[in-house]
């Protein structure tokens, strides 16, 4: 069979249809619910580090203060400074998010929002 005209020839591959049952529509559910859990598990536990310990040593901290520049101090060695115990570089750019600061130019005395812990 072909559209007069087109040179387009219709497909003569019977297109018949099987109902979805309730069974294949509750399975395909469970799968679903169960692919979320497993997702959810991953995204809560697989940030965890040192097999699951909960010890705080390398985050940056939650507790925040207000320091002051010492003359000649870098971001890097602000961050240093108030979170010695914290990667420098994840400290600088939460002091940079903190404070919107755009470059990392910092004049003596000047006061900065920083986590410290």
């Amino acid at each position: 069979m072909r559209y007069r005209g087109t040179g387009v020839a219709v497909s003569r591959a019977p297109h018949r249809r099987r109902p979805v049952t309730p069974l294949t529509t509750v399975g395909l559910a469970l799968l679903a619910g169960l692919i979320t859990l497993w997702l959810g598990a991953v995204a809560n536990f697989g940030g965890m580090v040192n097999g699951g310990s909960s010890d705080a040593t390398g985050r940056v901290p939650d507790t925040l203060a207000v320091v002051r520049v010492e003359p000649g101090e870098s971001l890097k060695d602000v961050a240093a400074r108030v979170a010695p115990d914290a990667p420098a570089r994840e400290v600088v750019e939460r002091i940079r998010e903190l404070n919107a600061l755009n470059s990392s130019a910092l004049s003596a005395g000047q006061t900065l929002i920083a986590p410290v812990g």
